[in-house]
């Protein structure tokens, strides 16, 4: 296998160091501003969506990289020029979804850090969301590429949808009726649809067909909905290293595809245990461990890493039209990363 892990680290050290200038450029903003977007930034988090849009300009022609260690940081900045604005632009929109996100849900912590609205007030919150999106349309604006009319429409459209997608988890949590295809149907508005916009603008970026453009898009959507599953999956499992609490979405109330998933096959008696959380009452610390056993017993475990497993597989089909590449290579090895969750 290629250094495709360095290279990655690399392509993050990269966006955060680009995340950083775009905060403190210009000596307008007040502290009660600055002070926040700082703390956001330097959160963490795996970049995922900003690096795969560098990766995805690079797959359809965009003029590529290597990371050789001693190399001048100045040179692959220049020879990413045409994408690496667009790319911290979709990270600065991610924050933003995650800010507003942790008010709505009342969130205490992120990343094993307090949230912005915990860390100062709502207020505050509320406006460095206001904030991040505006940095990520000035962000975007600053590419020079003939195509940037197709980037913000493809942006903006991502916009709405995130928007529409957090409504209907809002809505969901006060219905007892949701159905599984309802659930796919907010994910891929919530989740999967940021992952293919970030995709799909770096083939605009790249100058890609409409053939790369669509590959790359589908390529996106099967890896976000992977993703958001392998997520619900974890609260299940819990992973340490990802800041994932072991049953946080069932103590919480929330429709995840295993409850969902369950529900379709469950009896009477499992039910009612499940109907706790589909009313939104959520569950106590030890009754966690009994909805895993009705979970493990109706096989949804299982279905759901076979799900994962057949997205993956999906957007690895769906890179077939992309010419071979490096990048390409790298594509289908963040599916496998992702799948596992090593990030």
């Amino acid at each position: 296998m290629r250094d495709f892990p360095f290279e990655y680290l690399q392509y993050k050290e990269l966006i955060d160091r680009g995340l950083r200038k775009l905060v403190d450029e210009g000596d307008r903003k007040p502290r009660s501003l600055l002070g926040p977007l700082r703390y956001v930034f330097s959160g963490g988090g795996k970049r995922i969506r900003p690096i795969l849009l560098l990766i995805a300009y690079q797959a359809v022609g965009g003029k590529s990289v290597r990371f050789k260690k001693g190399e001048s940081r100045r040179h692959t900045e220049r020879r990413l020029s045409r994408a690496l604005d667009a790319a911290l632009a979709v990270e600065a929109l991610h924050n933003f979804t995650l800010v507003h996100d942790d008010i709505m849900d009342n969130a205490s912590s992120r990343r094993g850090r307090a949230t912005v609205h915990m860390m100062w007030d709502e207020n505050t919150a509320i406006l460095l969301g206001d904030e991040l999106i505006a940095l990520a349309y000035h962000s975007l604006l600053k590419e020079k590429s003939p195509r940037l009319s197709e980037m913000l429409q493809v942006f903006t459209e991502g916009v709405l949808d995130v928007c529409e997608g957090q409504a209907f988890d809002k809505e969901f949590q006060f219905r007892i009726d949701v159905t599984l295809g309802e659930y796919l149907k907010m994910i891929e508005k919530k989740t999967g649809r940021m992952v293919a916009v970030a995709l799909e603008i770096g083939a605009i970026a790249g100058n890609g067909t409409s053939t790369d453009v669509d590959a790359l898009r589908s390529y996106g959507f099967h890896l976000g909905r992977a993703f958001q599953i392998q997520d619900d999956l974890l609260d299940l499992t819990g992973d340490n290293r990802l800041g994932k609490k072991i049953g946080g979405d069932l103590i919480e109330g929330k429709k995840t595809y295993l409850l969902l998933k369950v529900l379709q096959v469950a009896r009477e008696d499992d039910r009612r245990t499940l109907e706790q959380v589909m009313r939104g009452r959520g569950l106590r610390v030890r009754e966690i461990d009994e909805v895993r056993k009705i979970y493990e017993k109706y096989g949804v475990v299982e279905s759901a890493r076979k799900e994962i497993r057949k997205n993956i597989m999906k957007a690895r089909r769906a890179l077939k039209p992309v010419g071979p590449s490096r990048a390409k290579e790298m594509l289908s090895w963040v599916g496998e990363m992702l799948q596992d969750r090593r990030f």
